[in-house]
């Protein structure tokens, strides 16, 4: 018998959650609690091990319509501007693991699984919903929303991001986030309105002292996405992905960079910051389910973006989740999210704590910067690959 499943939130950990349980035939309710279902942020890189979850939820043509697929992945010094290593992306990647590695724009990503879940049909979806508070009792999950609204349902998923409110029902201890001490700059761009120098349809990895620096084509390779990391005062308000700022403020975080970066830098429209925070690293299966609620994405297992693999984990565990919960009797639902628990807390605690020690490796500074630019010299390919993350 399916089960009624309810999510609390509409981004692409909820709706890619909310297209793999409905393709298994239980009725799924989603909560958003935004007046309209929308996305902010800019460019998302998408390893093969999230492209091909993709393809196995239906969407497959659409993504092809708004990605761009990058011909390689490029690491230069911020300073002097030298490569130091270059790991072919275009063919190489769907060639090795099956499925190619694109950049999208977070918004088409976005508007394309919304678009699947609106086309299945049996997924209802109500806004300015926020979940606020949940209980578990007799085999059934209450959940109330910020307008004294109640739902109840087999399953509630927390879906809510990094500022979780269902996370207090899974979490015995829950740890509100961390300020790190970093800040992301981001900033969009048509390629048209770029001198040809400029453009690119790689990419591009710039690492410095205390910062780096990431360029890749979105949209069709149509727009020039670029994001600038930096050991920065927090940008304001740390729960806003989209705090308006300017080049000055980016400069005086980063100083002067390679001529072709500053260049890259001076040449955006504008620019947009974020605070990053952080959690540890989840450190067993109860950090992901309890009984009858079940976190998925950011809401479990915040990402800092130095693997680039926030939303790939998220929509990881909306398939797993449907193939836990496949076939589920009611009175199976403890049990299958405790088998799904099992199977994702390790892996994304480890992708955790890659993306974590990344941000020390990008921003290394004295004998570790010149050891990193070293081993990146030698080793090249083989150190930028990511086979335990891909191939999965």
């Amino acid at each position: 018998m399916p089960a009624d499943i309810l999510i609390a939130g509409g981004g692409i950990a909820g709706l890619a959650s909310a297209l793999a349980l409905s393709q298994r035939g239980h009725r799924v309710e989603l909560l958003e609690q935004a007046p309209a279902f929308g996305e902010v942020g800019a460019g998302i890189q998408l390893g093969p091990n999230v492209t091909r979850r993709l393809g196995s939820l239906g969407v497959w043509d659409a993504l092809e319509r708004v990605a761009a697929t990058p011909d390689a992945l490029v690491v230069r010094s911020a300073t002097s501007g030298a490569q130091t290593a270059r790991l072919p992306l275009r063919d190489a990647m769907k060639n090795r693991y099956g499925s190619p590695y694109l950049c999208v724009h977070r918004a088409d990503l976005h508007a394309l699984l919304l678009a699947a879940v609106r086309a299945s049909g049996v997924v209802s979806l109500s806004t300015s919903a926020r979940v606020v508070d949940a209980t578990a009792h007799s085999g059934v999950v209450c959940a109330s929303t910020q307008d004294a609204r109640a739902w109840e349902s087999d399953v509630l998923v927390g879906a809510d991001g990094l500022w979780s409110a269902v996370r207090d029902c899974v979490v015995e201890h829950p740890v509100a986030p961390h300020p790190t001490g970093h800040t992301a700059w981001r900033a969009l761009v048509r390629q048209a309105d770029l001198p040809a120098a400029l453009r690119s349809k790689q990419v591009d990895i710039w690492l410095g002292p205390r910062l780096h620096a990431v360029a890749y084509p979105v949209r069709r390779g149509e727009f020039l996405n670029v994001v600038v990391l930096a050991e920065a005062a927090p940008a304001g308000d740390a729960r806003s992905w989209d705090q308006p700022t300017g080049l000055a403020a980016l400069q005086a975080a980063t100083g002067r960079t390679a001529g072709a970066l500053q260049a890259l830098l001076e040449a955006m429209p504008s620019w947009s910051a974020w605070s990053l925070c952080d959690r540890p690293p989840v450190s067993g299966p109860r950090e992901m389910a309890n009984e009858r609620v079940a976190l998925v994405g950011d809401a479990a297992h915040p990402m800092l973006p130095y693997l680039a693999q926030g939303a790939g984990m998220a929509i990881e565990d909306g398939v797993a989740l449907a193939e836990a919960l496949d076939g589920c009797e009611t009175l199976q639902v403890p049990a299958a999210l405790a088998h799904y628990s099992h199977a994702r807390w390790a892996r994304n605690a480890q992708v955790q704590s890659r993306a974590q020690r990344n941000a020390v490796i990008f921003h290394a500074t004295g004998a570790v910067r010149w050891g990193r630019d070293v081993a990146l010299r030698v080793l090249g390919a083989r150190l930028l690959d990511q086979p335990w993350l891909y191939a999965a």
